[in-house]
């Protein structure tokens, strides 16, 4: 497996136990170090593999001692861990948001003046795939298009601003 080697300076490391690693995706410690186990980062004994020690991904306090406890890189393991298919519990939130509030504009309702189309389009290109695979999964037949280019759209106050300098 190749992974990125993090940066080297241990100052921009944010070095994090098992369970804070876990907590970022919603899994337990237990989880979390059996994945880092699957991606040959973890030795049975709970020990960082000589491999997560030279990429970087893991610190080990006291190795010598009979219970060595570790570290790990909070960004080098969180390329392994999406790698896994895992999204941290922030980004899951905000996908649900956006597909509830898409799904929501399909169906339509009398007080709402904008469509499921143009509010779309303030979607982040990176939450596209995982919007529409959650809008699919609930049975919603709508689905985001892929953009080429960002779409630029005048701001509400730019907008109101030159249709009242026509007047």
């Amino acid at each position: 497996m190749t992974t990125p080697k993090p940066p080297s300076d241990p100052a921009e490391t944010h070095w994090l136990s098992l369970t804070d690693l876990g907590r970022i995706y919603g899994i337990s410690a237990v989880h979390c170090g059996r994945l880092l186990s699957d991606a040959g980062l973890r030795q049975g004994n709970g020990a960082p593999s000589p491999q997560a020690l030279t990429q970087g991904l893991a610190y080990q306090h006291h190795p010598h001692s009979p219970n060595p406890s570790a570290v790990w890189n909070g960004q080098g393991c969180a390329l392994v861990l999406e790698g896994q298919g895992l999204r941290p519990m922030a980004e899951n939130h905000l996908i649900h948001q956006w597909a509830d509030l898409l799904s929501a504009l399909v169906q339509g309702s009398p007080s709402i003046s904008t469509s499921a189309e143009e509010m779309a389009g303030d979607l982040p290109q990176a939450l596209v795939t995982p919007v529409n695979l959650e809008l699919k999964q609930r049975g919603c037949s709508f689905q985001v298009r892929r953009q080429a280019q960002p779409k630029r759209r005048a701001s509400a106050c730019r907008r109101a601003r030159s249709s009242s300098s026509r007047s």
